[in-house]
């Protein structure tokens, strides 16, 4: 029987919340400053109005005084659910009063798919949105790529964290403590935010002939969006706008970077050979190399390119931004709902399968595809021995580690979650008269917070598949743990005893 929650663990709940929503508060400044600057005082407005709520949402959790402050595992697990959905509730009123939105569940929906780093978009007349706007979208990114929890533990160390890092699909502690591990992790997030803006900005500044205050606004937009692996773009055709070869590097450098999990940032600045050693990279390369060559094959089959650098140009690029989840592209949705066969099936499944876990990229994550390979194998091995044959698995991850029969289930569980996932709104959008192909690669890169379209998702789409997609975005990211917290917690608050 499940055990109705109390009125304690309502105001436990809340009071954590209230604490991360008053980082969302001080983010909003970001853009704040930046409209001010750019005068433009209609989106300062909605900024000034965001940051407010976030302020008074912050400010009553001083009110609730739970008689302990120490997070359990369950209760961390519903505040980080119940995080990912307020969060882009109040992150959506800058959105929704831009004027570019047809209705609010428009301008929520992108505001869930920049903090959950999907990329979809909904927005009108991109092209035309204001500069302050703009980079609210992709500073959304960098909230939630580094973890808005993750954000709240940096400066309210206490009890419970672990729960909460857990809760925001984190696996790994670099450090003893939950706390100089967050630390390490913005570390390494601002390293690369110097490296890589500084470069793109140079590159749009000399090469493109942008004047400085566009060539860092799409520095920052682009960096945000690369290293977070978001997909939200400045401009409306992508990466396509700019038409150039060093650019899209730059870019794909960041993406590498933001698909590693920080672990192996780590293992990195120790030495190479100690990431090279990993299962999770080996399983990784190989995945990307399967799925880059199944692409490539297929594009030459269906004849889209005149030439072999710009099929591979173009097919290498894709496959990347679908592995590492960013889901920027060269090419528009009309050009990619041509492709089909393998070229179809090497993008979608790059999508799928994600980059590493324990970093911004979604999807199943290479580490579980190593780990379920390696039980397979093993169970065959073990069909083929003598009856009383002992088989010790083992794997290597930041060194040797040991399979149990509970890992290996507990990895093909997540992983047939997230085939459950993407059959629903593949199912849903067949159901409203989409191709199936189409509803598949949409529904997959909802579900894996990858970002690339074929033109399904659209102002005027169907309001409940909208709202799958939605809860596709929330449920991948969050990788289902804390999401079964929450709607455990609430059958247990409605029939509980």
């Amino acid at each position: 029987m499940l055990l109705r929650p109390h009125r304690e663990d309502a105001l436990l709940i809340g009071f954590y919340l209230s604490r991360i929503i008053a980082v969302l508060g001080v983010a909003g400044l970001v853009p704040l400053v930046w409209a001010v600057l750019e005068q433009e005082w209609a989106p300062a407005a909605s900024f000034l109005l965001m940051v407010g709520v976030a302020a008074l949402l912050g400010a009553a959790g001083r009110f609730l005084r739970p008689a302990r402050e120490h997070l359990d595992w369950s209760h961390g697990m519903v505040v980080v659910a119940l995080t990912w959905l307020v969060v882009p509730a109040v992150g959506t009123i800058p959105l929704a009063m831009s004027g570019h939105y047809s209705r609010l569940l428009d301008a929520y929906f992108d505001a869930m798919s920049g903090i959950t780093t999907t990329g979809l978009a909904l927005i009108q007349d991109l092209d035309h949105l204001a500069a302050s706007v703009n980079a609210w979208r992709h500073t959304l990114h960098f909230l939630g790529g580094q973890g808005i929890v993750l954000a709240a533990l940096t400066f309210f160390a206490a009890g419970g964290i672990l729960a909460l890092y857990h809760g925001e699909a984190r696996d790994e502690k670099i450090f003893p403590s939950v706390t100089s591990t967050a630390r390490f992790i913005w570390l390494v997030s601002l390293f690369h935010a110097a490296v890589g803006m500084t470069s793109l900005f140079l590159v749009g500044y000399v090469r493109l002939r942008f004047d400085p205050g566009r060539a860092f606004l799409h520095a920052y937009s682009v960096f945000m969006a690369a290293f977070d692996t978001g997909g939200f773009a400045p401009q409306s055709t992508s990466l396509g706008y700019y038409h150039s070869p060093l650019f899209e590097f730059v870019t794909a450098m960041l993406m590498v970077a933001g698909a590693l999990s920080f672990g192996a940032h780590y293992a990195l600045w120790r030495g190479p050979r100690n990431i090279l050693r990993n299962l999770e990279t080996k399983t990784i390369l190989l995945t990307f190399t399967v799925t880059l060559g199944a692409t490539i094959v297929g594009l030459a089959v269906l004849g889209l390119f005149s030439d072999a650098y710009s099929l591979t140009r173009q097919g290498t690029f894709q496959v990347l931004s679908a592995h590492t989840g960013t889901g920027f592209s060269t090419l528009s949705g009309a050009d990619l709902a041509r492709w089909s066969g393998l070229a179809f099936a090497g993008l979608a499944t790059a999508m799928a399968l994600g980059g590493m876990g324990s970093s911004t990229a979604g999807g199943v994550k290479a580490l579980r595809i190593g780990l379920t390979l390696k039980a397979l194998a093993n169970t065959i091995r073990e069909a083929l021995l003598p009856e009383h044959s002992v088989i010790t698995a083992t794997y290597r991850q930041n060194g040797l580690k040991h399979l149990s029969p509970q890992l290996a289930q507990s990895v093909m569980a997540v992983s047939l979650l997230y085939v459950g996932l993407y059959l629903l709104g593949t199912a849903v959008g067949a159901a409203y008269g989409v191709p199936l192909q189409d509803a598949l690669f949409e529904s997959v890169s909802a579900a894996a917070n990858v970002g690339l379209s074929v033109g399904v998702t659209a102002p005027g789409m169907p309001v409940l598949l909208e709202v799958v997609y939605i809860l596709q975005m929330w449920a991948g990211r969050l990788e289902f743990i804390a999401v079964f917290a929450l709607v455990g917690m609430m059958v247990a608050w409605a029939v509980g005893e």
